[in-house]
């Protein structure tokens, strides 16, 4: 069957789909019902079913795989390669599972894990799940003030942390944070369990609450412990989203839904069946950390590929070094990684024997046209674009290659993902639009399996975030998109961030992505600031390909730049300052900081800045702005 029929199929027989797809997964004790829907917008999927992720991911393979590698965790920050197979996955997470119990975690307790990509944050994960706990993993190195918001709200009875983590061969001592944050939180959790890597050995002990991951693991030896049969609807896990205002937001994940979904897109999304390799290059404290390193390619019985380091230390050749290495089948990154990489001589990748990677996937924002191309012609190989959110936790809109590999179109992420109901429509109508006519992005609920339930202890503010938007019940992405005649949908960035210029409303995105079609450019972003005469104008502030201080090669560029944009996107469109700096500000995950970037540029407060990647980055806009624009007025 081709694309359209099983999406057909997934959309409009729903139960009779997701029960068959229910199968990939072990159930405990079988769903009595595969969906319940009385209480619109929320839903349950297979009420009645227990089922285990650690147990799906970990203990069911090892008749069949038990030797099978199950993960391999590269640091070339540590200078360190685990080669872990499924048979002392097994050992491991049992064993930090005995921890978790001695240290009086059960069943529905919520745990906050602060580590960087090392195997024991795996363990700490799958042994969560195993007893059934509630992991919350945050971002390692995140701020004390952001991690004790997450404590407050989740309350853990325990947090798991790495003594520290490395960037750029830099420590980034953990410990002083996890202290900060604890003595910040209004509860915070009564126990603390560092596991330490000796990069920070003067990290003091707190009496009484601080514990040490390598006593008790001796301790525990390979005891063994019982899996928790979990109904499929009881939380997994919590992942909070940054948020633009107020608190963050608990993005909560079911058991036995997520499970499925999971299993479903290895298999059509990604087309990695078991034995075969990912490699995600994404931190596990992420959206795409949590499904395609950790429990995807676990659960289909794949071996994942977890890295810690930079896409260009010890060379710009690492990722790819990797994939020949592991003979990695599927590949997940995002496009601002490549961008980064599109700076380095393609020669890093050609040396590489990658005749067994199929697939190169890049998620987290939209893939601009000149990246897809220079990534395409470098690898020859499929570089397939996907949307999603944290609060989908897998692919929303994508190809199939898995089931129908349908034409690879620049610059689309392609098609609606099997149980997405999506349509894009009028703001202000809330009626569909037309090909070429932009709108919003919406998912009709049901949300399928795998989505978000709720937010953690705040049913009211999920109804308002995401279905409060139009008068009919729809889930709002809050992305503005276009759907071409052939149905493949575009994205042009969020409803929030649109300029208003004389009247004309544009889409940053679509302005970024006319500034980066201009050769010399290697990334850029736009912003709107205030005018008095237009109400709003565009700017841009770029980085070069090939860096340079020469004001008039500087000049040269910005101005090709607005050139450029003025021959696509018309005369309104035109940016009305260019800045040219040496790096763009963003978050870990790699998402720019554009809201940071149109306050400095209006002489505000930049806001929260703890995900912040490189605080240079920062200091180049101040002094760009300092210094003025290289074109514009």
């Amino acid at each position: 069957m081709g694309y359209e029929d099983v999406y057909r199929r997934s959309i409009d027989e729903p139960e009779a789909f997701w029960g068959e797809e229910a199968r990939a997964i072990h159930w405990h004790v079988p769903p009595r019902q595969v969906l319940d829907y009385s209480k619109p917008p929320f839903r349950r999927w297979f009420v009645g079913g227990q089922t285990n992720l650690c147990y799906n991911a970990v203990d069911r393979h090892l008749p069949e795989r038990a030797d099978q590698l199950a993960l391999v965790a590269v640091s070339t920050e540590t200078g360190t390669t685990r080669e872990i197979s499924y048979r002392e996955l097994h050992r491991d997470v049992n064993a930090f599972a005995a921890i978790l119990l001695r240290l009086g975690v059960g069943r529905g307790d919520r745990v906050v894990i602060y580590m960087p990509n090392m195997a024991e944050a795996v363990f700490a994960m799958l042994a969560c799940a195993r007893i059934g706990a509630i992991h919350s993993v945050v971002f390692g190195g995140f701020a004390a003030h952001n991690l004790a918001l997450r404590i407050d709200d989740a309350q853990p009875k325990l947090l798991i942390a790495a003594d520290a983590g490395m960037r750029g061969g830099k420590v980034i001592p953990y410990k002083p944070l996890v202290d900060e944050a604890c003595a910040k939180a209004a509860t915070p959790p009564p126990k603390v369990l560092i596991v330490s890597r000796g990069l920070d050995p003067a990290e003091p002990k707190v009496a009484g609450r601080d514990e040490d991951y390598a006593t008790l693991r001796q301790a525990v030896g390979d005891e063994q412990v019982d899996v928790a049969w979990l109904e499929s609807n009881e939380p997994s896990y919590l992942l909070y989203t940054s948020g633009t205002t107020g608190k963050p937001k608990g993005v909560q994940r079911d058991v036995g839904g997520y499970a499925v979904a999971l299993a479903l897109s290895m298999r059509t999304v990604f087309d990695v069946a078991p034995g075969q390799v990912m490699f995600s290059t994404s931190d596990v404290g992420w959206a795409v950390g949590h499904s395609y390193n950790v429990y995807g390619p676990l659960i289909v019985g794949a071996t994942s590929v977890l890295y810690e380091g930079l896409p260009f230390h010890p060379d710009a050749g690492i990722w790819w070094s990797l994939c020949e290495k592991y003979g990695v089948r599927t590949m997940f990154s995002s496009p601002t990684a490549i961008r980064v990489l599109k700076k380095h001589d393609v020669d890093f990748i050609r040396r590489h024997d990658l005749s067994k990677l199929r697939y190169l996937f890049l998620a987290g924002e939209p893939l601009d046209e000149p990246t897809a191309h220079w990534i395409n012609d470098a690898l020859g190989k499929p570089v397939i674009d996907n949307y999603w959110q944290t609060e989908t936790g897998w692919p929303a809109l994508t190809l199939l290659p898995g089931l129908d590999m349908k034409p690879v179109k620049f610059g689309s992420p392609g098609f609606p993902n099997l149980g997405y109901r999506m349509k894009v429509i009028d703001e202000g109508t809330g009626a569909e639009v037309g090909p070429g006519e932009k709108g919003v992005l919406v998912i009709q609920p049901p949300l399928p399996p795998g989505c978000m339930t709720t937010i953690w202890n705040d049913d009211a503010r999920f109804l308002s975030s995401y279905f409060s938007h139009f008068k009919e019940l729809l889930y709002s992405s809050l992305d503005w998109a276009i759907r071409d005649e052939q149905g493949y949908t575009f994205i042009l960035g969020r409803t929030d961030d649109v300029i208003n210029v004389a009247g004309h409303r544009l889409g940053t995105r679509e302005i970024e992505e006319s500034v980066s079609g201009f050769p010399a450019v290697a990334e850029a972003a736009v912003i709107g600031v205030n005018d008095e005469l237009k109400g709003q104008v565009p700017v841009v502030f770029a980085t070069l390909r090939q860096a340079t201080e020469e004001p008039h090669e500087r000049v040269r560029a910005a101005e090709g730049m607005r050139r450029t944009v003025e021959q696509s996107l018309g005369a309104v469109a035109r940016p009305a300052r260019v800045y040219i700096v040496n790096a763009l500000p963003k978050t870990r995950s790699g998402k720019l900081l554009r809201r940071s970037l149109q306050a400095l540029a209006q002489g505000a407060d930049p806001g929260d800045l703890s995900t912040l990647d490189d605080p240079n980055a920062l200091e180049e806009v101040k002094k760009a702005l300092q210094r003025g624009p290289e074109a514009g007025n």
